[in-house]
């Protein structure tokens, strides 16, 4: 006895090459971009010192967004007070590289990272414990009211700017970098600085190291699990609040490691520099998609790379790019690039 076939297709067979292709191309942007970049800048080599430039900061944006994506798409909390602990974590860094002055300056590099590994844990630390005191006092109370986090965040990162001036004082603040960090080298005719090189690889640390406790961990398990539905989280008896807390302070010491990073980038710390530095974050948070890490570190490389081949191909066209970029992001893909969670 015979069956008849089965009237419909493989689903794979039913799928065009772009409905193959299209969970890949965020992706895809940063290699177009880049290729798009090597176009428009016939010389090799400044094209590649402006690529390296691009992925650095790109680098350093991602890892002062990647604490508040979590926070965003986890709590469902907008924190504008964000900033405030990029500022916080790059003046306590600044400060731990000034008291371990002979390391930093020393003609060593073995000494120079252990002086700046120094200045991220002090950072790290310091941010972490604000980030604490910050949710505790003022995002508990307005959870839920997203105008009234705004508010009180806000005035929270005022707050937070006016104790750093209170506390290191009100003028611009001008850093050297550790000694073995300064200066460039050549490769393929382009000079390469080392600072952005080091940016670099320690942004693929945090972000590998981000991927793998959220993929392979209990605790990237509930995290996750939370952001799709937190209330099936709590019915399985974890103590969401507890992960809340621990996000959030892991959000704010991330914060303050691309603080210290940021700060010794631009070599000048300010109290509102943090606060400056928002307007990026933000951008690189809505086009990533709430909640997701590889969104905002996809977002975070396009950011950066499109600011530096703008900035050198036409300099007023800078200051706009990032806002043409977010606009065309979202009209292809309203959500983000790679939304783990609705809007809410």
């Amino acid at each position: 006895m015979t069956t008849a076939a089965p009237k419909h297709k493989p689903k794979m067979a039913e799928l065009s090459l772009g409905q193959r292709l299209a969970p890949w191309m965020p992706v895809l942007l940063v290699p177009v971009l880049v290729a798009l970049g090597a176009i428009a800048i016939p010389q090799t080599s400044s094209w590649l010192t402006l690529t390296v430039s691009g992925l650095a900061m790109g680098m350093m944006i991602f890892i002062m967004a990647s604490g508040l994506t979590l926070v965003f798409g986890l709590m469902d909390v907008i924190n504008f007070g964000h900033g405030a602990f990029v500022s916080i974590g790059a003046f306590v860094g600044v400060s731990v590289l000034l008291v371990l002055g002979q390391m930093s300056g020393a003609p060593s590099l073995g000494l120079n990272l252990i002086a700046l590994l120094l200045a991220v844990i002090g950072a790290m630390a310091a941010t972490g414990a604000v980030g604490w005191a910050f949710e505790k006092v003022i995002v508990m109370p307005v959870y839920g009211h997203h105008l009234k986090q705004i508010l009180v965040t806000m005035g929270g990162l005022i707050v937070v700017e006016q104790l750093i001036v209170v506390l290191w004082g009100p003028e611009e603040i001008y850093i050297t970098r550790p000694e073995s960090l300064k200066g460039a080298i050549t490769f393929a005719g382009a000079a390469l600085e080392k600072y952005r090189l080091v940016a670099v690889v320690v942004g693929l640390i945090v972000f590998a190291a981000m991927r793998f406790v959220l993929r392979r961990t209990k605790i990237g398990l509930i995290v996750r699990a939370g952001v799709q539905n937190g209330e099936m989280v709590e019915a399985l008896g974890y103590r969401l609040r507890r992960v809340f807390v621990g996000v959030f302070i892991a959000g704010s010491a991330l914060a303050g490691l691309g603080g210290v990073m940021w700060g010794l980038y631009q070599e000048v710390i300010t109290a509102h520099m943090g606060n400056d530095a928002m307007i990026l974050i933000f951008i690189v948070v809505i086009i990533g998609g709430l909640g997701s890490v590889e969104g905002c570190f996809i977002g975070a490389l396009l950011v950066g790379l499109l600011q530096n081949y703008v900035a050198y191909i036409e300099p007023k066209a800078a200051l706009i790019s990032n806002i043409a970029l977010m606009v065309l992001i979202l009209m292809w893909r309203p959500m983000g690039m790679i939304p783990v969670v609705k809007a809410k």
